[in-house]
């Protein structure tokens, strides 16, 4: 072949591939005009939490459900969950474009308060969606003897990573009994830490918030003995006077093993937050998505079964997205 023919070839080689690329392109943009406007992002980055957690799997669950939306690849991101996943939704960066949170932190987050404390409030994020209860474990070495909430003075006690949620709420419950970590020996520590360090023996107790069954706590029970301590009902209600994002819960007996009874608990909410410049028909999309293939969430984990239309605005502790709202009234829900 001359030279000159293979050149025209390989122009119109050029020619065609740029045709096709600015067809594919004007499909991309036609499919992000219908989910959230000719600006809408083509990635949706969800934030989860530890791999041991719930978070995680129903994640990925949400994924699946999301990557059905056309024009949108939706993929998850394990973290340390609920404080972290406040920044990753509210940074400049825009790391994350949803994020499992708890309702608490949520709150702190809006307020500036508590693990945000000397930051100015974070009003930048939105509601997607109340979940599931966030039930607050104390788990203790049946050798340690502990059987209340007062018996863990003195003792070697986990309540959560530094900052994370559960610190905050160990550190709530301690003081609704008038204990503060100068009456126990307390480690800043992950779910994984604490379990392993249940196993070895090496903390009496740990202080764990996540949906039930939690599996960091079910790997626990697999080499150890385990006791679940109760909250009395009394002190939830008093939490819950103090911080109405509270709520008092039974965690089943057999839920873990050899734990037959049923223990009383304190709980908060798990939720689902986005970032306030999310298109109001995209956040439509992910709210009418989540509710309406909630089959697929449920089939990923036992929680997903808790997740009702019902209570999508229970303990909404900030503003709803605007696009979320317009789901939850064309549905009859205020």
């Amino acid at each position: 072949m001359s030279k000159r023919k293979l050149s025209i070839m390989m122009v119109i080689v050029m020619v065609l591939s740029f045709t096709v690329a600015c067809v594919d392109q004007g499909e991309k943009e036609d499919i992000r005009k219908d989910v959230g406007g000719e600006g809408q992002q083509e990635f949706l980055t969800i934030a989860t939490g530890g791999t041991a957690g719930a978070y995680y799997p129903l994640g990925g669950a949400l994924a699946n459900i999301y990557n059905e939306i056309d024009g949108i690849i939706a993929n998850t991101q394990a973290t340390g969950a609920s404080v972290e996943n406040v920044g990753l939704i509210s940074g400049k960066d825009r790391e994350a474009q949803i994020a499992f949170i708890q309702n608490d932190v949520t709150y702190y987050a809006w307020e500036g308060i508590e693990s945000f404390e000397g930051s100015d409030p974070i009003k930048n994020i939105r509601g997607l969606s109340v979940l599931y209860p966030e039930v607050i474990q104390i788990i203790a070495t049946k050798d340690s003897g502990i059987k209340t909430v007062e018996d863990l003075k003195g003792k070697r006690v986990a309540v959560g990573a530094a900052g994370s949620g559960t610190e905050v709420n160990a550190r709530q419950i301690l003081q609704a009994y008038g204990i503060s970590y100068e009456d126990i020996n307390e480690d800043m520590l992950s779910f994984n830490e604490a379990a392993d360090q249940l196993k070895n023996k090496q903390i009496d107790a740990a202080f764990v918030t996540a949906a039930l069954p939690t599996s960091a706590v079910t790997e626990v029970t697999q080499t150890s003995d385990i006791n679940l301590i109760p909250i009395d009902l009394e002190k939830i209600n008093q939490l819950k006077d103090e911080y109405p994002f509270y709520t008092d819960v039974v965690i089943p007996g057999g839920i873990y093993k050899d734990n037959d009874e049923d223990v009383v608990a304190a709980a908060v909410m798990a939720m689902l937050v986005v970032p306030e410049y999310l298109e109001d028909d995209l956040a439509y999309e992910l709210t009418k998505q989540l509710f309406e293939k909630k089959n697929i969430i449920e089939e990923s984990h036992a929680r997903g079964k808790d997740i009702t239309l019902e209570g999508a605005l229970e303990g909404m502790p900030i503003d709803v997205h605007p696009g979320a709202l317009r789901y939850y009234e064309e549905q009859g829900i205020k």
